[in-house]
């Protein structure tokens, strides 16, 4: 079964127009067939015309220069039977065009009588006058032959042209980012698929409506949901300052550790919330080596407490367009799941800088990796991978995502070999002509960060 519309509708109409030559060949081909014979009745006829008032031996200047094949026989019966028996057979014969055997072949032959009682007879052997019919006809149909390709070529183009408006249509809706909701515009497009592209405008509609009821409801969760967390971390904290059994301190140490976990999951719902709800028509230009600057400072008590060795294998000044919150929510999201899965003893290097048209922001850790199973999931919200860390939420690569792909800029994951987990984030160049237009406009371009030595940054 045939589940192209392209590939039924070119076999449906070649099918038609073979059928159509066929009966149309078939049929031009009889007719042709049957104008050469008649044809060659008329040149007997017109032969026997001249033969009336004059006898034509066999040997009369009508075969002068005609090829064997199409050669007229005459022959002179006299005015009685005489002869051999084929010529005494043709006497019961009355005048006019007859198929005869003579010799074990079959003729077309005219029998006409002159006034002084004579008859005669010209014919051709049926098979050559078949031959010569039958080659007429097929030169009348080859031009048709040569035409069917040539149409089913036309059938081809027509049909693909005709559906590359679908094809157009699907690919737009391919490279659209997976937060476009917006409607399908109809321009451009044949009045036959307006009410397909108005179907899927209300598609998406009604899926933008239901996404924006999530958003709300994750955000109003978490966010009625920090107030009494707040309050329980603050309740353990005051009782830890205590006296308590060891027993009791144990028990402690897993509410405090739940807590923790609890408002971070609160605090990362909240900026997946943030992140898919919050559109700005043009991000202002941030500077990215200063972003990732004061996330390194910020994790740097973090990194020694876990004994992992964090710094910067190379850094760059490198100015790209986006919201330095944003930005620094990327990078300090990158970090966290590195040093998550860094073990003790570990190191992180961070990676700034521009190769050609990109700016680079790279991660590599010295951690187990992602299992390659789940790589292609990684990315979704709650989905902690095969190997997952104590604290982790599994949101953290999913904002990575989500503000990446609004940033226009794109984010990938590869295990290196021998080495750990290496994140590689790609941003688009910001020219020159947008910073200076931007200082135009009293927008101050953003400060570059001295890193004193030493201060997260690798010995070489």
């Amino acid at each position: 079964m045939i589940y192209s519309l392209r590939g039924r509708l070119f076999i449906g109409l070649t099918l038609l127009i073979v059928s159509t030559g066929l009966g149309a060949g078939l049929v031009g081909f009889r007719w042709a067939f049957n104008e050469a014979i008649e044809a060659q009745d008329s040149i007997l006829n017109q032969i026997g015309a001249i033969g009336l008032n004059t006898r034509l031996p066999s040997d009369a200047p009508i075969n002068a220069g005609v090829d064997a094949e199409a050669r007229v026989f005459v022959e002179e019966l006299g005015d009685r039977p005489s002869g051999t028996p084929d010529a005494r057979s043709l006497w019961t014969l009355k005048d006019g065009l007859h198929v005869v055997s003579r010799d074990n072949q079959r003729w077309r032959i005219l029998l006409r009588t002159r006034p002084d009682g004579s008859r005669f007879v010209i014919g051709q052997t049926t098979a050559i006058r078949d031959e010569i019919a039958r080659g007429s006809a097929f030169h009348t149909i080859l031009p048709f032959a040569a035409l069917a390709p040539c149409l089913m070529l036309v059938i081809a183009i027509v049909v693909w042209q005709s559906l590359r408006p679908m094809i157009k249509l699907a690919g737009q809706l391919d490279i659209r980012r997976s937060d476009d909701l917006g409607k399908l515009s109809l321009a451009g497009t044949p009045r036959e698929l307006h009410p397909f592209i108005a179907s899927i405008n209300r598609l998406l509609e009604r899926i933008h409506v239901m996404m924006d009821q999530q958003r709300r409801f994750v955000a109003d969760a978490a966010h009625e949901l920090r107030t009494p967390i707040t309050a329980i971390s603050l309740q353990a904290e005051n009782l830890s300052q205590t006296e308590l059994p060891p027993d009791s301190r144990e028990r402690l140490a897993a509410l405090q550790s739940g807590a923790r976990r609890t408002a971070h999951l609160l605090e990362q719902l909240l900026a997946l919330a943030r992140s898919d709800m919050d559109r700005m028509p043009e991000a202002p230009v941030t500077s990215l080596d200063r972003c990732a600057k004061e996330v390194v400072a910020d994790l740097m008590a973090t990194a020694a407490d876990r004994g992992v060795d964090l710094g910067f294998e190379v850094i760059e000044p490198a100015a790209v367009r986006g919201e330095a919150a944003l930005l620094t929510s990327v990078i300090r999201n990158l970090l966290d799941n590195a040093l998550g899965h860094t073990p003790q003893g570990g190191r992180v290097d961070i990676g700034v800088y521009r190769e050609g048209a990109k700016v680079i922001l790279q991660i590599e850790d010295t951690g187990p990796g992602i299992s390659p199973c789940d790589l292609e999931r990684i990315f979704e919200p709650f989905v902690r991978g095969s190997r997952p860390t104590e604290d982790g939420t599994g949101l953290g690569l999913s904002i990575v995502k989500r503000i990446v792909e609004r940033l226009k800029a794109s984010v990938t994951l590869e295990n290196v070999p021998k080495s750990g987990l290496r994140a590689t984030v790609s941003f688009p160049v910001v020219e020159e002509g947008s910073q200076r237009a931007q200082a135009e406009n009293g927008v101050p371009p953003a400060p570059q960060l001295v890193v004193p030595a030493n201060a997260g940054t690798h010995n070489p």
